[in-house]
């Protein structure tokens, strides 16, 4: 059974606001990050143990060319994504939220 992705708002907002950010430097970068990001976020499912655990319960997926992470836990019926962040963040932005 493949779980559901369920985003905190917090986590949409980030990747919403790094898309921006990253189409702001180069036209396409943008779309680009995001394809990437909604990709790795769709293939959590299929195997959602396979990336390291970084808190508590939360794993961390990278996004390949970009250093972001997306954050998440695995749930009884579902996968829940704490947070998109880039790499140099301090961690209590996403753990705070756990």
């Amino acid at each position: 059974m493949t779980l559901e992705i369920r985003l905190r708002e917090e986590a949409t907002e980030e990747l919403a606001k790094a898309a921006s950010w990253y189409e702001r430097q180069l036209s396409g970068l943008g779309q680009e990050f995001l394809d990437m990001a909604l990709a790795l976020l769709e293939s959590i499912p299929e195997n959602p143990t396979q990336y390291p655990i970084v808190h508590k319960v939360v794993r961390r997926a990278l996004l390949p060319r970009f250093p972001f992470g997306i954050y998440y836990s695995i749930e009884e019926n579902f996968i829940l994504v704490y947070g998109v962040m880039h790499a140099s963040r301090n961690p209590s932005r996403w753990q705070d939220r756990t």
